[in-house]
């Protein structure tokens, strides 16, 4: 097939492959997700999925960003396979985010996210996404972000533990640059915690609002 990358029976062009984004997108919106640099602040069962919806999505850029390592409880709801258990989840997944597509560029980071390293980290981006599952490192993040980086695009979530009904989550702007998606409130319990379905619903919402901001459409967002 001419499409096929030279060597290679797995892929198609980087011309292909732009060509069927341009195809779903539309070129405009295309070119303006394929030049957006978004940071991924931990990569769970939020942070995994945001990655692999704007991997899919054509953005040209992911700082992925998480010190911890995989385990079973991970697999019921994060973008991760057995075979990876005990492998740092920022490796895994940039593997798991190449087979998507070749042509994403990925800047893994295996570190823990602290006031000490957040502007290093977190510098020359348009969006953070900000994807904790501890309420202590959350506010860290927004925090930091909103005083060292008060113009870049932040989308934070808080809320998607449980099982009760998906109409509670939304997407809020809680001001000029930050957004939060989910429902607010719900937290998880012993065995009866976080669903796939429901985390991923929010992990949706929080990267239909990067796709949007790459786009410059935020007027879509609420």
């Amino acid at each position: 097939m001419a499409d096929l990358v030279a060597g290679s029976d797995k892929y198609i062009s980087k011309e292909a492959w732009l060509s069927a984004l341009i195809e779903r997108h539309g070129a405009a919106r295309q070119e303006k997700f394929s030049r957006g640099r978004v940071a991924i602040c931990g990569l769970g069962g939020l942070g995994s999925r945001v990655a692999e919806l704007l991997t899919r999505a054509g953005v040209g850029y992911l700082r992925l960003i998480d010190f911890d390592r995989l385990e079973a409880t991970n697999l019921n709801r994060q973008l991760y396979f057995m075979e990876q258990l005990g492998r740092y989840k920022a490796e895994a997944l940039a593997d798991n985010l190449r087979r998507i597509t070749p042509y994403a560029e990925l800047d893994v980071h295996t570190v823990r996210i602290t006031e000490d390293n957040l502007a290093s980290l977190l510098a020359d981006v348009d969006v953070i996404v900000e994807a904790f599952d501890n309420a202590t490192c959350k506010a860290m993040l927004v925090n930091g972000v909103r005083e060292q980086f008060p113009r870049c695009h932040l989308v934070a979530a808080s809320g998607m533990a449980g099982f009760a009904s998906a109409n509670a989550m939304r997407v809020r702007r809680l001001s000029e640059n930050f957004y939060l998606c989910g429902d607010g409130r719900s937290a998880a319990d012993a065995g009866d915690g976080l669903y796939g379905a429901r985390v991923n619903i929010c992990s949706a919402q929080e990267a239909l609002v990067v796709l949007q901001l790459l786009a410059g459409e935020s007027v879509n967002i609420v």
